[in-house]
């Protein structure tokens, strides 16, 4: 059984960081590409950024939406089966539930739209105070 399991979400403040972290488990880690989701409320489920299976040892390829690029960061530890967001300089718009899924390619980019993806965690909520 395939579970993916969202933690380090919680309330912060404009400007500062969190970092959120995916656990995965039932399936070959190494071999899906992830991806980091959010959905606000009223709002369409929408990609933040995703990272690639291992293409060769510890290569991986990112992709990041404009809204994040420079200040959300997506990593992986396949020994852990793990991947990580790094968010910083936190604003009150990135207030939504934060999602990882996972999908079975070694394509450099995994896709954009959440329905391509095969797994997904069930979230855990970030808020922005000002």
């Amino acid at each position: 059984q395939v579970q993916l399991v969202e933690s380090g979400g919680g309330l912060v403040q404009v400007g500062g960081s969190l970092r959120l972290s995916c656990a995965a488990s039932g399936l070959t880690f190494s071999r899906y590409g992830m991806g980091w989701f959010r959905q606000a409320p009223g709002k369409e489920r929408g990609l933040l950024g995703t990272i690639s299976a291992s293409l060769t040892g510890s290569t991986y390829t990112t992709y990041y939406t404009d809204s994040v690029k420079g200040r959300f960061t997506i990593s992986r530890d396949n020994a852990e089966n793990m991947a990580y967001l790094q968010m910083n300089s936190l604003k009150p718009e990135d207030t939504a539930v934060y999602y990882c899924a996972a999908v079975n390619t070694y394509y450099a980019y995994p896709p954009r739209t959440p329905e391509r993806y095969d797994y997904w965690g069930q979230g855990t909520q970030v808020t922005v105070s000002s």
